[in-house]
């Protein structure tokens, strides 16, 4: 399957979430710092965000929650 590509912000957390859990990769382009970056997301029972420079883990959906909003992937909650 191929990932959804989608734009940071485009998308709830919620939604984000739901895809990662259907098995499918996420990929949020974003810029940052005036560049454009891409960021993958998995999920394989432990919730990953792949960044440039980094590989980040969460061992739960909280935490993949939080990371979703505080980065900027997601659209902001209200």
């Amino acid at each position: 399957m191929d990932p959804l590509v989608v734009e940071a912000g485009e998308y709830t957390v919620e939604e984000l979430l739901d895809t990662l859990e259907d098995g499918r990769r996420v990929v949020v382009r974003m810029e940052f710092l005036g560049s454009a970056h891409e960021v993958t997301l998995r999920y394989d029972d432990v919730w990953y965000c792949d960044t440039p420079t980094r590989l980040h883990k969460h061992e739960s959906r909280a935490e993949m929650r939080t990371c979703l909003e505080r980065q900027g992937y997601a659209q902001p909650t209200r």
